[in-house]
């Protein structure tokens, strides 16, 4: 409703211009007084103008000033200070519109893909995993709010170095053979181990054996490149044992992420890109459009390379970047710098600086197989698909995994006509990779829709991670935050950290709530950790490094998910007492005269929770735009805060005025309403007491 005043103020003020001055701005600034009492809008058009027209600012505003009164929900326009317009709005007939205010209805035009997750199926998912899971589910949570039709997925790296690591932990270090895993798969579901926490352990000792003895460091590594040779390959013994552990170890993300409400539509895997021939035609297509040559000097002799860019350009980011997680190995390793494209080879010699696509030995790098990937989604790679079969149910739609042949009828979910991909920062280079490799096959378009959502990494405090039960030395106590390393074994489990935050959060409400089953007080407990842990992790722009910590997270007070929780609690309480709805409350504002209950200091403290309420689709729509979920998490902790103020402020069940008592009834409706919204969004559900 706010965002709709503020275009129409917009658009009367452009359409003013044109028919006064015949001067079209190409962007019109709209700010906020510095208080209330000044209006809800202010227009620094007339500075904007002072030059060309050659007059004052202030002449210009009040030349302004009565053209624009006439714009509905608008109650005066004022020139302020220096040349200012400001706008003050009709309290009552907006509060009325406010209260009746629905948002407009799904199905814009357009099919958008969100990739997320993507964690290399190798080993349970950590705290890092979950930035990444939550950054990206909140964001389609965002874009179908705003009508956008969406499909989620993803991408399993399945065929990656990875999980070749714990292929060569089982077959070399521990001497198991393809049945031999197949047993051990059934020892672990027998005695109720899981299968992720067991690779977690095995990928950190396979790390510490590759480096354990210098000499024979290279042999070792070797035999490395042959499980991810013969994962790339098929068809072998290794690349079976592979799949059994890696399709394992997925259904549990799968069920781990289930826990926190994320749902995926499609599992792309790294495997059928190859078996399916994408790698092939992507290939041909890259050499057929100049953006591959092959070297034949210096450090890349025999590999095919990609020139890079200069830095800073054909980037699309939604801030610092990343790709998808296989760490290359082999000759002409691919790593570093800001990239693009080209042509030959400079005159001068090879281009020590290019990106190796395909590496000497013939093995393709994690970037090849992900240009691969992102033509199948831009529909750019005619005739090929993947297979599909079903995978997961979910209550409401079913969850599909890539394969060779697989079930008919299936969804499509390619062709996309934008893409989002939340990628973590350290991974920009592989990122502009692809953009780069698409903008030079001439798909400009497509690259321009490529947007890598990335943010930076999460880390632990000292006090979390001492929590969990590390040992951590006095020098590293004193820091603000420790780093977690999967290959070093050191990190938290995301299951390890959910039943903590919900065995810490029963803690707090059994005793609060002795009325209540034991089971109801579990799903009490598990929305309040959820709440927290989600909101944690989402109140931070990507940009920052997240240091997690339990008490924070959970605690009630303060910016936390908890916190605006009880708003909504507190809110719903009112209800119950007073023993009338909220869509009630709500309607009954249209037949009340308003004018007077919104007058003077309580009336502005009234007020002021409306504008609030009526800003949430403005906040919406500058979240998805910069593609910053924080944009909401802030919003819904200043609402709230509103709330708890208004809500100390006014005594609501005690207020004799009728009146008055249904404002504030309406008031503390609009309020919920809104908040509750706006947590949905960030996928955090509302428990019912706390």
């Amino acid at each position: 409703m706010y965002r709709t005043l503020q275009k129409s103020i917009l658009a009367r003020t452009q359409a003013v211009l044109n028919e006064k001055y015949r001067v079209e701005l190409a962007q019109l600034a709209v700010e906020q007084p510095p208080k209330i009492e000044f209006g809800e809008f202010a227009l620094p058009v007339a500075f904007e103008l002072a030059k060309r027209l050659k007059k004052a600012p202030r002449a210009i505003a009040a030349e302004l000033q009565a053209e624009l009164v006439g714009i509905e929900g608008v109650a005066s326009v004022e020139v302020a200070g220096a040349g200012y317009l400001n706008i003050k709005l009709d309290r009552a007939a907006m509060t009325k519109r406010i209260a009746a205010w629905s948002p407009p209805s799904a199905g814009g035009s357009g099919h958008v893909l969100v990739e997320h997750t993507s964690i290399n199926p190798n080993k349970a998912a950590h705290v890092g995993h979950l930035r990444n899971a939550i950054l990206g589910d909140t964001f389609v949570r965002l874009l179908r709010a705003s009508g956008a039709v969406v499909g989620v997925q993803n991408y399993i790296d399945n065929t990656g170095v990875q999980v070749a690591d714990v292929v060569v932990g089982l077959a070399h270090l521990q001497g198991m053979s393809l049945d031999d895993v197949r047993e051990l798969m059934t020892q672990l579901l027998e005695t109720n181990q899981r299968v992720d926490y067991y690779c977690w352990d095995l990928y950190a000792r396979v790390s510490q054996w590759y480096e354990a003895d210098p000499e024979q460091k290279a042999a070792r590594k070797l035999v490395r490149l042959d499980a991810l040779h013969a994962l790339e390959q098929g068809g072998n013994e290794t690349s079976e044992i592979a799949e059994l552990i890696a399709t394992a170890v997925l259904r549990r993300h799968i069920d781990t992420m289930a826990r926190l409400g994320i749902e995926y539509d499609f599992l792309p895997r790294e495997s059928e890109i190859l078996r399916l021939h994408f790698w092939e035609a992507a290939f041909d297509l890259m050499k057929q459009r100049g953006v591959l040559y092959p070297e034949t000097q210096g450090k890349n002799t025999g590999c095919w390379v990609m020139k890079r860019a200069v830095a800073g350009e054909g980037k699309t980011e939604a801030g610092p970047s990343t790709s998808l997680g296989m760490t290359p190995v082999g000759a002409g390793d691919d790593s570093g710098g800001d990239d693009a494209l080209g042509g030959a080879e400079a005159a001068s010699g090879p281009d020590e600086d290019a990106k190796v696509i395909v590496r000497s030995n013939g093995t393709v790098t994690y970037v090849g197989k992900d240009i691969a990937y992102h033509l199948w989604k831009f529909g750019l790679l005619p005739g090929k698909d993947f297979g599909y079969r079903k995978f997961h149910e979910y209550a409401d739609h079913t969850c599909w995994i890539s394969t060779v042949g697989g079930e008919e009828p299936h969804p499509h979910f390619g062709n996309a006509d934008a893409i989002y991909n939340v990628i973590d920062s350290r991974q920009a280079d592989p990122q502009n990779n692809v953009i780069e490799a698409l903008r030079g096959m001439g798909y400009g378009a497509q690259a321009a829709r490529y947007t890598h959502l990335n943010y930076e990494m999460v880390a632990l405090t000292p006090r979390c991670a001492m929590e969990l039960g590390y040992v951590v030395s006095a020098e590293d106590q004193g820091r603000a935050y420790i780093e977690v390393s999967g290959r070093k074994g050191f990190g938290v489990k995301a299951d390890d950290l959910l039943d903590k935050l919900i065995a810490a959060a029963k803690a707090e409400v059994d005793p609060r709530h002795p009325e209540l089953s034991d089971a109801e007080r579990l799903d009490v407990a598990t929305r309040i950790a959820i709440g927290a842990l989600r909101y944690f992790m989402l109140k931070y722009t990507r940009n920052t490094v997240i240091a997690f910590d339990f008490k924070d997270a959970l605690s009630f007070e303060g910016e936390t998910g908890p916190y605006a929780q009880y708003a909504v609690v507190r809110a719903a309480n009112i209800f119950r007492k007073a023993g009338v709805g909220e869509q009630a409350s709500l309607d009954a504002v249209a037949d009340m005269d308003l004018g007077a209950l919104l007058d003077g200091a309580d009336g502005l403290s009234i007020w002021e929770l409306w504008l609030a309420a009526s800003k949430i689709s403005l906040v919406l729509e500058q979240s998805v735009a910069t593609a910053e979920p924080a944009h909401v998490a802030r919003y819904a902790f200043q609402l709230a805060q509103m709330f708890s103020n208004f809500y100390h402020r006014h005594h609501i069940l005690n207020e004799t005025d009728a009146s008055r008592k249904a404002l504030l009834l309406a008031t503390a409706a609009v309020a919920k309403r809104e908040l509750e919204r706006a947590l949905g969004w960030l996928g955090i559900d509302v428990p019912s007491v706390m």
